[in-house]
């Protein structure tokens, strides 16, 4: 939903918002994890501040929740999103600490904390989507 008579300062906000999500799901993208969902969360908001990006919005919406399903399709693929999901909180932790590090402290440990919780949250997120598109899909019972 555009609205082109936004007040100037919200559609500030929803921009900066929605680029924020942007970057955050693009990063997330090198990682098991859902990050595309990000980025169309982010192109929601965007598009609430510029209204050109509406057409671009149902294609990403597409793409993220076949992502979505595609990182929580096997054993395999949750358990690497678990992995990386608590390296980033354990590398968030051991930034935020080990003042020997390069860039250490809690700016960097805490984006990288935060990452990690994202990620966890995402993949709950799209697992708990995909048992119930599963359960969906299943046939009912015959003759009814």
């Amino acid at each position: 939903m555009a609205d082109n008579n936004l007040h100037p300062v919200l559609r500030a906000v929803w921009a900066v918002a929605g680029g924020v999500l942007v970057a955050v799901g693009i990063a997330l993208l090198v990682l098991p994890g859902p990050g595309l969902l990000l980025v169309f969360a982010g192109m929601v908001l965007l598009a609430r501040a510029v209204p050109a990006l509406h057409r671009h919005l149902e294609p990403v919406r597409a793409r993220a929740m076949q992502a979505a399903e595609e990182s929580v399709s096997s054993r395999w693929r949750i358990a690497g999103s678990t992995v990386v999901g608590l390296g980033l909180i354990g590398g968030g932790v051991a930034w935020g600490l080990v003042p020997q590090l390069p860039f250490s402290g809690w700016s960097t440990g805490g984006s990288l904390i935060v990452s990690g919780v994202v990620l966890f949250v995402l993949l709950v997120w799209s697992y708990r989507r995909l048992q119930r598109l599963r359960v969906a899909r299943r046939p009912g019972p015959p003759g009814r």
